[in-house]
């Protein structure tokens, strides 16, 4: 059996790229100069200039096709009795290393880059109960004064009047108005899409996320629009190079309160709620439930739509798609797994008291 010298050589790269990816994991100060302000914003703003004017998700109809072809050639191997193993074999490790490059050279160093803290001269760490009970009053008050301002009722549910559409240009808007402050943040070349398997995002938990390989931000386009702004806007922070997702989360949160749209401050308000009453909660049960107590009831409904409209997509297979998140987050230098996203707490309770 002749095997093929292009593909081994290829498959024979893979290792080679694990080693140096290991070792420039350990080189935060090198990817922050070289890469994460270096190269990565040129590889970023090329990728969305080409793609970003499509109206649809390429890099969705990319993954769609490479599995459908993949399912070909399964089914082909079994038709064929797995004749010529090796050299598909070779070819499947070349295919996986070529991607291996593609995630880390057009995105994913990004995983080792400095925090974000430093970047904006933050001091944070382990924040007391006491921090994070004022934190997560000062949040309700906030929330509670912008719900008021649209429904003049603290009872009603708030009804985002903007489409899909409107909302990404909105968010590319938002992202303007915070460079102003935050030159780091400057956003061009749009490139937020609805996402093309936005039932299967459903069925797997998940309301956004960013294809590394084509810069293309993708929302899940069925997730309420309450929401919807926050999740815009967290994308678009893994489109400028944050990839760890508490700052994401952060960097989201910054956007829709410096957005002149009350919708937006709203998204945003809405998201930090539910991160800190949720460590509330663990921490402190009982200062749980006073703090909730203060919440509009306006708001809480929308929560408890929210909540019904992911229980309508659980499913037994859910919790091993988040298992596999949670080993690929901590793979990628952030140690505490799909538990990071809440980690924006910390960064939170930093901002305010700077603010003060």
């Amino acid at each position: 059996m002749n095997v093929s010298k292009k593909y081994l050589f290829f498959a024979l790269t893979l290792p080679l790229q694990i080693v140096i990816v290991n070792f420039l994991s350990t080189k935060p100060r090198f990817i922050e100069t070289y890469y994460a302000t270096g190269i990565y914003p040129y590889i970023a703003s090329l990728l969305r200039i080409l793609l970003g004017w499509l109206p649809f998700s390429f890099g969705d109809l990319l993954g769609i096709t490479l599995i459908i072809i993949f399912l070909k050639k399964a089914y082909k191997l079994i038709k064929n009795k797995f004749k010529n193993t090796i050299n598909i074999f070779l070819k499947l490790i070349s295919f996986a290393s070529l991607l291996y490059f593609c995630f880390y050279f057009f995105w994913g160093l990004n995983y080792f880059r400095e925090p974000l803290s430093k970047n904006i001269k933050l001091t944070h760490g382990s924040y007391t109960t006491a921090e994070l009970e004022t934190t997560t009053n000062w949040v309700v008050e906030k929330l509670n004064t912008i719900h008021l301002s649209i429904t003049n009722n603290d009872s009603i549910i708030i009804k985002v009047p903007y489409s899909r559409k409107e909302i990404y240009s909105k968010a590319s808007e938002a992202y303007k108005l915070l460079a102003n402050k935050y030159p780091q943040f400057n956003y061009q070349y749009p490139s937020v899409k609805n996402s093309l398997v936005s039932t299967l995002q459903s069925y797997n938990g998940t309301s956004g996320y960013l294809n590394p390989i084509t810069n293309e931000a993708q929302v899940n386009a069925k997730i309420p629009k309450q929401g919807y702004a926050a999740t815009a806007c967290h994308e678009i922070a893994h489109q400028l190079g944050w990839s760890a997702e508490n700052e994401a989360n952060f960097i989201a949160f910054l956007a829709t309160s410096f957005s002149n749209d009350v919708y937006f401050n709203y998204s945003g308000y809405r998201m930090v709620f539910a991160y800190c009453i949720g460590e509330l909660r663990k921490r402190n049960p009982e200062k749980y439930k006073e703090v909730l107590a203060k919440v509009n009831k306006g708001i809480l409904k929308d929560f408890s739509l929210n909540n019904s409209f992911w229980k309508a997509y659980k499913n037994p297979i859910e919790p091993y798609i988040k298992k596999g998140y949670n080993s690929y987050l901590k793979a990628n230098n952030q140690k505490n797994g799909i538990a990071s996203y809440s980690y924006v707490v910390d960064l939170l309770i930093a901002y305010r008291n700077q603010q003060l």
